[in-house]
């Protein structure tokens, strides 16, 4: 005796089997996402470089090649929070998408679960209301469980979220004041060397 016809079996299997590709597929676009990033950003560093080389040549005294470093420091610290700030907006792009599926997928098989006790509470003899009673206690306490472990689970990976944002303003300010830093004291040492 199954609760479920078998058209709805074939439709859940074959929502899952989507579901599942559709998982695949958004963690390859996330990948190739990624992979472009790493590409934009190694061309435009190697461009970068080479116009600081051609800069660097063209130097005629101390302090503008201390000018230069300064600004070439400071430039590269931009480009690495930048960086990371697209990393960290393809990461969270995409687990916001995975956690949207999962979420619909626990939904989903909270709902069948439900709907397969329905049927059997339908179709069950006379008599076995306790068995019955017995299932759907028992279907509650599961589904009570399951919705306190994921409720945790999505606290938890707010928390990590919430960390990684915190530790990439930290470190973009940290940098930041070290950009500052090497900039004023390349300035102090170009001016003392006139």
């Amino acid at each position: 005796m199954n609760g479920l016809a078998p058209e709805q079996t074939v439709a859940a299997q074959k929502a899952a089997f989507e579901s599942m590709f559709g998982l695949a597929a958004k963690a390859l676009e996330s990948f190739e996402k990624l992979v472009d990033l790493n590409a934009q950003t190694v061309k435009s560093t190697l461009a970068e470089h080479q116009d600081s080389v051609t800069k660097v040549f063209a130097v005629k005294d101390a302090q503008e090649f201390f000018a230069l470093q300064a600004s070439h420091a400071q430039q590269s610290v931009e480009r690495a929070q930048a960086y990371w700030r697209h990393v960290y907006e393809i990461v969270t792009s995409t687990q916001a998408e995975l956690a949207a599926v999962a979420e619909a997928h626990f939904k989903q098989s909270r709902h069948d679960a439900q709907t397969f006790v329905d049927g059997l509470a339908k179709n069950a003899p006379a008599g076995s209301d306790v068995v019955v009673s017995a299932w759907k206690s028992a279907l509650g306490a599961a589904a009570e469980s399951a919705n306190s472990a994921y409720d945790a689970a999505k606290k938890a990976a707010q928390q990590v979220i919430d960390l990684a944002e915190r530790n990439v303003s930290a470190a973009s300010s940290a940098s930041t004041e070290a950009t500052r830093q090497v900039v004023v004291a390349g300035k102090a040492s170009g001016s003392t060397k006139k």
